[in-house]
Order: C-alpha cells, then structure tokens, then sequence
C-alpha cells in the first residue's frame, strides 16, 4: 500500500519544530576559552526543522509493509502540536546535552485503490480514504569530551543514547463495491506503537573562518546500534556569531535502519532547518 501525503512512522523527530533546543548541529559550540577552567558554560538552541520523511510501516496482521512519505508542506500544514528542548553544559574538556523532540502530526488525508486489511485485498472496484495521525518522541543524552579548541576549530567526542518511540495510527473508509469479500466493518484504524532504543557515538563542533572569525560551519555526525539494526544522523551547514549566542542554518538527515520484523522498518528524514542558539 503507497499512501501520498505521509511516509511511515517516519515522523519521529520530526516536525516543524516550533521551538526546540537542540545543541548538535548548529548550536553548542563556541570555542572555548581555558578548557581547562572549571567554569560552566551552557547554550540552548531554539530551531525550526521541516523535513522530507520517507519509510516503511506493517500494521499488526497486515502480510506486507506499508510505504509511506510526507512532504514538506505536510509536515508544516497539519503539525498538530509539538515540543523540542534540549539543554547544553560544558565544564573544561567534558559536558552533558539531553534533547527531547515530541511531535503530534494528523489529519494527513489521501486516496488509495492498493489497500489490504489482513490478508485480505480490496477489489479494484474499492477506493479507500485515509487518515494518517501520528506521535513521536526522540530522546537523545550524551556525554561529551573536549578534543580541539582554538580560535578556529572546536570539536567534541560524544557518546550516549538515543530513545525513538513511534504511534502511527492508520484510519480508513472504504467506498465501492466489496463482492464476495466480507469484512468487519468499511471503516476502522491501524496501529504501531514501538520504542527503539539506541546507543550512539560521535563528533560534533564548528570551524570558524575570517577576519574576525565571526562567520563558521557547525557539524554533527553520530552512528548507532542497539534495537535498531543501525542509526546515523549527521548536520552541517553555515552559521554567524554575535555577543549573545548565534544563528545559522544547517540541513540535518537522520535515518534508521531497523532489524527484520520490527513494525517500522526502514525510515529516512532530512530537509533544511534553521536555528538559534542563546550562550551563558
């Protein structure tokens, strides 16, 4: 089954993040004066990230997956509701970031004629209307050690854990001559509710260029295996300081691979997101 308009379970962190804190990408790094101090330094990032999701969902009794895919557009004109916040420490060489995304999407309405319930195949005569609502939550917590900082690079080591949780819900009315085929009702739902958790490695930092080395380029890459066959997601993009903090601009990809019957199985997101970052 191929429903335009929505793409698997593929939401999780999804959505146009009305406001987030996230410091990998483009936040969390500045360089660092006297690494060695045991002053704490903190940054929270507030970001809008709007993604292109692509994926593959099976429903509980269903004998085949689901391809699924939402736009941009989509994400941005039925977010119902969302919250993103994450909080950034460095003390010296180490620090600490946690990010909590929770996006709500529904109402994301298409026709399709490929349809099953079950074993069960619908007559080419059937069209189904459809109606994908779905809540994601990912949690990322990691620690962090300072390799490099200078007046133009800072780069951090990091590992951790990162939590997907995933409620796709699937309703659907049928309209059309049925034939012999009996069924419990024309209308009804679908439903996945799967938690995948994840330990993750990697590096995130920023390199900074010109005269007064105002302008710079944030990075994030991590990897990951656990529940998940694999996980990667990585970020960069092109940034500006201020005496505050900073802005800048990143695209950010994020993309699972789950192992063999999992409910959502592959899953790929990545689009442009903007963000900015507050320093004290």
């Amino acid at each position: 089954m191929k429903i335009p308009g929505f793409k698997s379970g593929a939401v999780v962190l999804l959505g146009f993040a009305a406001g987030a804190l996230l410091p990998m990408p483009a936040a969390a790094q500045s360089a660092q004066p006297g690494w060695e101090s045991a002053n704490w330094q903190f940054a929270a990032t507030l970001y809008a990230w709007v993604p292109v999701i692509d994926g593959r969902v099976s429903y509980a009794g269903d004998t085949r997956s689901s391809d699924l895919h939402v736009s941009m557009g989509d994400v941005l004109s039925h977010l119902k509701m969302t919250f993103q916040g994450a909080f950034d420490a460095h003390n010296g060489r180490w620090g600490i970031f946690t990010d909590v995304v929770y996006v709500d999407l529904g109402g994301v309405k298409s026709q399709a004629r490929d349809f099953s319930i079950g074993n069960i195949g619908l007559p080419a005569g059937t069209t189904t209307s459809l109606s994908l609502d779905l809540k994601a939550l990912v949690w990322t917590v990691a620690g962090e050690y300072r390799v490099m900082t200078d007046p133009a690079w800072t780069v951090d080591l990091l590992g951790g854990a990162r939590l997907l949780r995933l409620k796709p819900t699937l309703g659907y009315s049928i309209t059309g001559d049925l034939g012999p085929i009996v069924l419990p009702g024309r209308n009804g739902s679908k439903q996945v509710d799967e938690s995948v958790w994840d330990g993750i490695i990697g590096v995130k930092g920023r390199y900074a260029f010109g005269s007064d080395r105002k302008w710079f380029v944030p990075f994030y890459l991590d990897v990951g295996t656990g529940q998940s066959k694999s996980t990667w997601q990585g970020a960069a993009g092109i940034g500006y300081a201020y005496h505050w903090g900073e802005v800048a601009a990143v695209y950010r990809y994020l993309d699972y691979n789950n192992k063999s019957g999992k409910p959502v199985q592959d899953l790929n997101m990545g689009g442009p997101m903007m963000g900015v970052t507050l320093r004290w």
